[in-house]
């Protein structure tokens, strides 16, 4: 099956979601953890350290730890908000706590209290409180995810993950989107495996690059369609192929038609 054609059909429907008027965006199930997390005006860290604590956990769970914790802060009357007023007056040690009682929000509770804690004095010392100053005045996309790289705990899956919900998401202006990749999830791997563009059990660094050499303009683009895909028709079990619109250029999908 010709790449070209695929990457052609993912890029120009990646186009259309991406040049689609900005909407609210579910992180989580919790309606006030996401609220908190679309308020790039005021609380643009709390994006930011949902970003860094999300590591060796489910998604869902380690985007709403700003809200939980914000949440605890209010109960102690330590803040009636998440400011970086307020959480940078914070021991690591009291952040700690924070973040293990009444119950742990993370696995991992003390190395990750830790990471938050730095990301915290990051953005306090070199952007002066404002976590917005990462990606504000179109920079170059590897800029953005060479700041987020800077955070204690970031690599590149997670700096990509973050230029790129910038991007898509927000619609956060940059110069340029060379480095903005696709976020190889468990979603977009099986994607690219069905669609013929990856072996089955391809690394997440070949999916990158295959996405590199295929539209080394933007990669990134191509990873609101995957994901759909991935998560409405192409799914681990009982695949929806008969719905999904890449059906006709899909090998595997050519499986299931009779007379192919």
């Amino acid at each position: 099956m010709n790449d070209n054609a695929i990457r052609d059909r993912l890029v120009e429907r990646g186009k259309t979601l991406y040049e689609a008027p900005k909407e609210f965006c579910e992180f989580t199930s919790v309606p006030e953890a996401d609220v908190l997390l679309n308020d790039l005006e005021h609380y643009p860290h709390a994006f930011v350290l949902a970003c860094v604590m999300d590591r060796q956990i489910k998604t869902e769970k380690a985007w709403v730890i700003p809200y939980r914790i914000s949440e605890r802060l209010m109960s102690e009357q330590l803040g009636n908000d998440f400011s970086m007023e307020t959480l940078s007056k914070l021991s690591e040690a009291y952040i700690n706590r924070l973040m293990s009682q009444p119950e742990p929000l993370h696995i991992f509770v003390k190395k990750m209290s830790g990471i938050f804690y730095a990301a915290i004095q990051l953005i306090s010392n070199k952007y002066a409180g404002n976590a917005a100053r990462i990606w504000l005045d179109r920079p170059s996309s590897a800029e953005v995810v060479y700041r987020f790289l800077e955070f204690a705990g970031v690599g590149p899956k997670i700096a990509s993950m973050a230029a790129n919900i910038l991007a898509w998401g927000f619609k956060i202006p940059f110069a340029d989107y060379f480095s903005v990749d696709i976020s190889a999830d468990v979603h977009v791997r099986r994607v690219f495996a069905r669609l013929g563009l990856c072996p089955e059990n391809a690394k997440v660094e070949q999916v990158i690059y295959k996405a590199r050499a295929l539209h080394p303009e933007f990669p990134g683009i191509m990873d609101g369609p995957c994901w759909d895909i991935g998560r409405y028709w192409c799914k681990p079990k009982d695949p929806q192929c008969q719905n999904c619109y890449m059906n006709d250029l899909c090998p595997t999908a050519s499986k299931e038609r009779p007379n192919v």
